[in-house]
């Protein structure tokens, strides 16, 4: 008799436990628009159950910061990776050029508690790169729009597409890397701008058009080449945002708080505007190419305690000029 009553009991609340999932499977479904054939909808019902899972084991061993349900959720860490990060053989093998490695500042100052460069006008608006491995493109491109602007010039936005078009270094949709990015602008002469080149999502003929640069790029270098802190931030605050390659796998189930818990192969590119304290915690403030309706506004927050998380210290690149 006993174990029919615990029979039924498993089986009610395993009948609750699904109802709560369908619930939110619709719930999620009408907030970000999603569509499915009646075939489609019991195999993406199934995956966004299998990742409320996965989001709890992200979330039992990362305590800082919050993991649920995002507009990824449908898809799995596969089809997530496939299509919104880039391989991560590409960066096995990646070795930072040593004659690029440069600290732009002369000397240290005593820096502030926190800082972004968010508040001063120098980071344009948050991008959404698409089911489009161009992450890379998006990171260099941001950083040249906030040089500009630190130069002294308007905000304009800037041509991502370009890059992935005409960077026959790198791989468009299929990844690439911001030292190449930066190069190919370097070589063309100047970027153009969003409004007379848009972006696509897709692989496309390169059409750049030195009529329509709206920026241009002098240099480039690396800051550091492992995770040493002081540099990252005083070259921040002293010279301006930075472009970095980090490893973004767990990011697809993030919803706010600082991620302490983090793999260590870079697998996408980002752009670091700022460092603050969060509910106790030393943070990186680092800004993604998601959309708006992803993490914070777009942003997110990244453990600044010396420890690397996410690879964030070993790929950091500010413009020099």
């Amino acid at each position: 008799m006993m174990k029919v009553i615990l029979l039924a009991i498993f089986l009610a609340v395993a009948q609750a436990n699904l109802q709560a999932n369908m619930k939110n499977f619709l719930n999620f479904a009408t907030k970000y628009g999603k569509s499915y054939s009646d075939i489609e909808f019991g195999n993406r019902f199934q995956i966004f159950q299998n990742n409320i899972q996965l989001a709890a084991q992200y979330q039992a061993r990362d305590s800082t910061a919050q993991y649920g349900v995002t507009k990824f959720m449908d898809l799995t860490p596969a089809e997530f990776a496939a299509n919104y990060l880039m391989p991560k053989e590409l960066f096995l093998n990646h070795k930072p050029d040593p004659k690029k490695v440069k600290l732009p500042y002369r000397k240290e100052i005593k820096l502030p508690a926190s800082f972004d460069w968010r508040d001063k006008g120098a980071v344009s608006a948050v991008y959404d790169q698409g089911q489009c491995g161009s992450c890379w493109a998006f990171s260099a491109t941001e950083t040249i729009e906030s040089y500009h602007f630190l130069a002294g010039n308007s905000m304009v936005g800037l041509s991502q597409q370009q890059i992935v078009d005409c960077d026959t270094s790198s791989y468009g949709c299929n990844g690439g890397w911001t030292e190449h990015a930066f190069n190919y602008i370097e070589q063309a002469g100047g970027q153009d701008t969003l409004a007379s080149y848009p972006y696509t999502a897709q692989d496309g003929t390169c059409m750049a058009n030195p009529s329509n640069f709206g920026a241009k790029l002098k240099s480039w270098a690396y800051v550091t080449q492992s995770d040493d802190e002081n540099a990252m931030c005083q070259s921040l605050v002293q010279t301006g945002p930075a472009a970095i390659c980090v490893d973004a796998s767990s990011w697809q189930f993030y919803n706010g708080g600082v991620i302490s818990s983090c793999g260590q192969q870079v697998d996408h590119c980002v752009q670091l505007t700022g460092y603050s304290v969060q509910s106790g915690v030393n943070a990186w403030n680092v800004r993604n190419s998601w959309g708006t309706d992803w993490g914070l506004q777009g942003y997110l927050y990244v453990a600044r305690n010396g420890q690397n998380v996410c690879a964030i210290g070993g790929d950091v690149i500010y413009l020099t000029e």
